[in-house]
């Protein structure tokens, strides 16, 4: 025990995901092979970092990163366009020890968003920094900026000229919104010590507007991670915004005492589904028990132990050892 809260002592644990919205009808075999060989690279490298001996907001860090350089996901390269053919990149992290937190929105020229919500989160005193200030913050960092054609993929493009000629013919409404936010990316993460952290990173929704942030950078609504919880969402942002889903997932551990499947499931496949929006979440309990709800036809997903065996899955009903 410690503050108490039951913690799991020397048995490290990374948790991911790659979005929720997948769905078999635009998924091909060989994109589906290329996720999941991306997925368990991901988690090869977060758990390279735990039995390093590092705490879990490196091992977090270090997965997000994989993902983000992967174009299978909508994160980094691969990250959806807006409706003005701009690729806008959001990402959040959480240390549950600490408590401490950092964020970014609307970044184009960042390669890796997770690792500038980390400067943002160890180098400055504030929490988000959003756009051209942002950038500003990352070259004075050192920060790897790249040129926004890095982002760039054909499948992402062509996503956005389909829902701009759906839009021109008033049929946008039709677009199923799992579509649209398709491929999100996060990770948890449990060290030796018994440390939590949490962390998010997306491009956000096909052809948003107005300089849209959905949840994924928001400390609470995205992403929260304290000393016995942690989560990372995917889906419809704002209704995750509008529920605090990473917060209220958490503070239902801590003020009802029920386990993390039990929070996750009532607030993603009750609260939001009730509220009108969809999508999914990872999370991670410092006694390493571990949720994947989802209420959509999949969701990229995996984790892995001590022992260094990647565990991944991308549709519902697909069986999925549990830790």
């Amino acid at each position: 025990m410690r503050d108490g809260v039951l913690v799991a002592l020397d048995q490290p644990l990374l948790v991911i995901h790659g979005g929720a919205g997948v769905e078999r009808a635009s998924l091909d075999a060989k994109e589906e092979a290329a996720a999941r060989a991306a997925l368990e690279q991901a988690l090869r490298a977060g758990h390279a970092a735990l039995m390093a001996g590092q705490p879990a907001l490196d091992a977090v860090t270090a997965a997000i990163t994989v993902l983000e350089d992967a174009p299978q996901f909508n994160a980094g390269r691969g990250a959806v366009f807006t409706h003005d053919g701009r690729n806008e990149l959001d990402a959040s992290l959480m240390d549950g020890a600490s408590g401490q937190a950092g964020a970014v929105a609307g970044v184009r020229r960042v390669r890796n968003p997770i690792t500038l919500a980390r400067a943002v989160m160890e180098k400055s005193k504030h929490v988000m920094m959003v756009g051209d200030g942002a950038e500003t913050f990352a070259a004075e960092q050192g920060i790897e900026l790249v040129d926004p054609s890095w982002f760039r993929t054909e499948k992402r493009w062509q996503q956005l000229q389909k829902a701009l000629a759906e839009e021109a013919n008033a049929r946008a409404a039709v677009v199923l919104p799992g579509k649209a936010y398709f491929g999100t990316v996060g990770a948890l993460a449990l060290d030796a010590q018994g440390r939590l952290a949490a962390g998010t990173s997306t491009g956000g929704m096909t052809n948003k507007r107005y300089g849209r942030v959905g949840d994924s950078p928001v400390i609470g609504a995205g992403t929260w991670a304290d000393e016995r919880c942690a989560f990372s969402g995917t889906g419809w942002g704002e209704y995750y915004i509008r529920a605090a889903a990473a917060h209220d997932v958490c503070a239902r551990m801590k003020y009802s005492g029920v386990g993390v499947r039990r929070a996750a499931e009532a607030v993603i496949n009750e609260t939001i589904p009730a509220r009108g929006g969809d999508g999914g979440a990872i999370a991670l309990s410092a006694d390493g028990e571990v949720a994947f709800p989802f209420n959509t036809e999949g969701m990229y997903r995996g984790w892995i132990g001590a022992d260094g065996v990647p565990h991944v899955a991308v549709f519902a009903g697909e069986t999925l050892a549990e830790p």
